[in-house]
């Protein structure tokens, strides 16, 4: 039994908000905030360099608690300022090639999309997105039927930012090593909120952010590339933290992750992070991801009982998102009116996720996120503010 209490104890922000927007920007534990404004404090004092050196233990640590919490070695990891850059260095230290093809699924979200988009302009490579099931999610068999000699890469999102789908990741996982394709893996939703084995799925390359279910600081990402990979992508742009100058006209890259780093960063965020892993792994990822899916189960079942809602959550598995939509009131005015009530969700747009809403004919849908510090008091509260309004 996971205590709740302790958990809403040492989130300050569960006093001050009821926070069903943890898909967006979580709410921080106080060691990970207590980790960033030490090291704050420390620069402050003593200068950057010398903090930096004083803290060079938790600042490497911070490869260590990666690699337990993806199960792989720390020197295929690398710290990014943000999930997106994060995937884009992956992505873009591909060769792609005219007729090259990239498969994704319905489900992308947009900077990604923009990724592809923008190769196939510049490069000629072909864009195919994989269709959905009779559930929603991916189609397995499609996927495979959909390959030949011309796929590169497989690139898929696995729990979108507009829904609470999951994507079966390690299922594709399986028939991208099958036929020997790279496979990118947008786990940006994922990471902190269940348990996440990089070989179990089979996956080259995981991105993923701090600021979402790990709880960590904003400003802060996450790279996993395979050790096997790493030799054969050479990242867009390099520098002295990247690759070393080995003479006047020489330079040498590193062999591990860390050649797709930069050498400023914002190490008090580093130190956060690897703090916030830490206690998510503290928790158990499995006691998360089992509270926070019954917890959206609920919402799910309590919210759609309300006249004019519906909701709109894709797939086999679902997690701790859900998405809505009411008959009466547009998404942005009811994110509006709930935060005046203290309340936090987001609104996901067509813009976002134009594959899979667009198709759908959904301009807009409503995000209630949960994690495990929320509570089932709170879903209540939640589903009487949204009655309230509609009446109101």
């Amino acid at each position: 039994m996971l205590d709740i209490q302790k958990f809403r104890n040492e989130t300050p922000g569960c006093l001050e908000v009821l926070h069903f927007d943890n898909a967006g920007a979580s709410l921080q534990p106080d060691c990970v905030y207590e980790a960033v404004v030490e090291y704050l404090s420390c620069e402050r004092r003593i200068g950057g360099y010398a903090a930096a050196r004083r803290y060079s233990d938790q600042l490497d640590s911070f490869y260590d608690s990666f690699s337990k919490l993806l199960n792989c070695a720390p020197e295929e990891v690398a710290f990014i300022e943000n999930a997106t850059r994060a995937w884009d260095m992956a992505f873009y230290s591909m060769n792609f090639e005219r007729g090259d093809r990239i498969l994704t699924a319905k489900a992308e979200y947009v900077s990604n999309s923009l990724a592809y988009l923008q190769v196939a302009r510049n490069k000629g490579v072909i864009v195919d997105v994989v269709p959905n099931d009779h559930t929603g999610q991916l189609d397995i068999e499609s996927l495979e039927d959909m390959i030949d000699e011309k796929v590169k890469l497989i690139s898929i999102t696995h729990i979108p930012t507009q829904g609470g789908l999951v994507n079966p990741a390690a299922k594709i996982g399986k028939i991208a090593q099958r036929y020997n394709i790279p496979y990118l893996l947008d786990a940006c939703q994922s990471v902190g909120q269940m348990q996440i084995d990089v070989k179990e799925i089979g996956c080259d390359m995981l991105s993923g952010t701090g600021r979402k279910f790990l709880r960590g600081p904003r400003g802060t990402g996450f790279l996993y590339v395979k050790s096997s990979m790493i030799k054969k992508l050479e990242p867009t742009f390099i520098d002295l933290r990247s690759a070393c100058w080995t003479a006047s006209d020489q330079y040498r890259i590193r062999e591990d992750a860390k050649r797709f780093e930069n050498w400023e960063c914002f190490f008090a965020g580093k130190v956060g992070l690897a703090k916030a892993a830490e206690y998510a792994m503290s928790i158990g990822l499995d006691n998360i991801y089992e509270r926070t899916k019954n917890l959206a189960q609920i919402l799910r079942t309590e919210i759609q009982e309300i006249p004019g809602v519906t909701v709109h959550d894709l797939g086999v598995e679902k997690c701790g998102i859900v998405t809505f939509t009411h008959n009466q009131i547009p998404s942005d005015v009811l994110q509006k009116l709930l935060a005046e009530k203290q309340i936090n969700v987001s609104t996901s747009t067509v813009s976002s996720a134009r594959w899979d809403l667009e198709e759908r004919k959904l301009n807009s849908l409503t995000r209630a996120s949960l994690h495990y510090f929320n509570t089932e008091e709170e879903v209540k509260i939640f589903c009487k503010a949204v009655v309230s309004l509609m009446e109101g």
